[in-house]
């Protein structure tokens, strides 16, 4: 089956023949062009074409460049979503993942059915965000989406996020999410297990720190001095707490 020339591109890197063949005939059946991919030098000289893609199934294990060093290489040169594909039981290759910028990851084995619908998250989500505003929203934005506290702008239905200097702040879809349901709730002291279900399409699937390990990236990003942070505080014991002071609401 061959899928449209519209069809999101999906780049899938794996030492696995059988595996790799197999996430790449699942998606097809499903609407989407899959690239696949033996080991990261091929990877490097795909993407060095400047061809675009959509997104990369990364395997975390595989000889030579692994695919955390590939997705700390796409984070930094790409818009693509990244989605990590690790062993079960590896909380430490998720986490790292996570820091590095992943949006998402599947275990081994893969449930075809969870990585389509992981899939199609991702792309939506990106999809959300590099969408422009509709005009009307440039001309008078709705009440709540856009939020201004302290120069920080969270710009909802853009999904875009600018500093006190105006420049956009890049953000993961996750980042985003995490970032707009807490300012959403702003002052509210809101626990780990809350943020993964206003975050995360399926809190079983997570592992326990990830929301720390986003929480951390956060404050990296937004925050004037990350050490001493006055946007995201955390309440010891019980989880963070959206509090700056707002420069008022749009």
């Amino acid at each position: 089956m061959t899928a449209p020339a519209d069809a999101p591109v999906i780049l899938i890197v794996d030492d696995e023949p059988a595996l790799r063949e197999t996430l790449a005939e699942y998606l097809t059946l499903h609407g989407m062009r899959c690239e696949t991919y033996p080991e990261a030098r091929a990877f490097r000289a795909r993407v060095a074409t400047g061809e675009p893609f959509d997104a990369a199934l990364l395997d975390v294990t595989m000889p030579g460049e692994d695919g955390l060093s590939l997705a700390r290489f796409l984070r930094e040169t790409t818009r693509a979503g990244i989605l990590m594909v690790t062993a079960r039981g590896e909380p430490v290759e998720r986490i790292v993942g996570l820091e590095i910028g992943a949006d998402d990851y599947v275990t081994k084995p893969v449930d075809l059915r969870e990585l389509l619908a992981r899939v199609r998250a991702v792309l939506r989500r990106l999809a959300e965000r590099e969408a422009p505003p509709p005009a009307a929203a440039l001309v008078a934005p709705q009440a709540g989406e856009v939020t201004v506290h302290e120069g920080l702008t969270i710009d909802r239905a853009a999904r875009r996020v600018t500093g006190p200097d105006g420049r956009d702040i890049p953000l993961t879809s996750m980042e985003f999410d995490l970032l707009a349901a807490m300012a959403d709730r702003a002052g509210r002291v809101l626990s780990r297990d809350t943020l993964l279900e206003l975050t995360h399409s399926d809190p079983a699937q997570t592992f326990d720190r990830s929301i720390d390990i986003r929480v951390t990236r956060l404050r990296q990003k937004i925050e004037r001095d990350p050490g001493r942070p006055q946007v995201i505080k955390t309440v010891r014991g019980a989880g963070y707490v959206f509090a700056p002071k707002p420069a008022g609401n749009l």
